[in-house]
């Protein structure tokens, strides 16, 4: 959070269970090293709900360690798709709101 500036994590196209472990610990070594995170998703990236679990975890752990992480674009294509079939959208709180889909919530 002190950060001048943001590191950036590039995902590959295919987010899913069979590549899921990979880049955890892809991901997880990166974490490692950078305080300040821009997580960027492909815009036509195909995904799974291993992925937004995976990311899920990634945001608790950076909350935790005061790391700031953030999405490079707001969740379309494939990852919205995951996210409103698996209910998280509607479950969704402000910072998940501003996490995923770049939006403020108006209270």
């Amino acid at each position: 959070m002190g950060s001048q500036y943001s590191e950036i994590f590039s995902f590959p196209s295919v987010l899913s269970i069979r590549n899921i472990s990979d880049i955890h610990a892809n991901i997880s070594e990166f974490l490692k090293n950078s305080d300040d995170i821009v997580l960027d998703v492909p815009e036509n990236a195909e995904a799974d709900l291993s992925f937004v679990q995976l990311i899920e975890a990634v945001r608790r752990h950076a909350k935790n360690n005061g790391k700031a992480i953030s999405l490079a674009s707001p969740a379309t294509g494939h990852i919205l798709k995951v996210l409103e079939r698996a209910g998280f959208l509607e479950a969704f709180d402000g910072d998940d709101t501003k996490f995923w889909l770049h939006e403020e919530v108006k209270p």
